[in-house]
């Protein structure tokens, strides 16, 4: 399996690390490389998360890292990360 990431997605990470880093940027840095590496383990387990079924036929699931949510999509042979955002934000 192979990992990317989408536009929107990376737009999220700047997002949290912009808002996180005006407060402390080394707990932004520390967040930033905690998300980002999250998808490693979704190459070994790509079913790890949750489906969610508003999205059939596609298969989007959401997985939880930290109080963070990640929402990817299967297709093939690939695992399309669609979007990130903490779990606290209005969504």
């Amino acid at each position: 399996m192979e990992v990317k990431w989408t536009t929107k997605a990376l737009s999220d990470l700047a997002r949290l690390y912009d808002f996180l880093s005006s407060v402390d940027k080394r707990a932004a840095a520390r967040t930033i490389q905690l998300l980002g590496a999250a998808p490693a383990r979704l190459v070994v387990h790509p079913r790890l998360g949750e489906k969610l079924e508003e999205f059939a036929p596609r298969e989007v699931r959401r997985v939880l890292v930290g109080r963070y949510e990640m929402r990817y999509e299967l297709r093939e042979s690939t695992i399309y990360i669609l979007r990130v955002w903490h779990t606290r934000e209005e969504r």
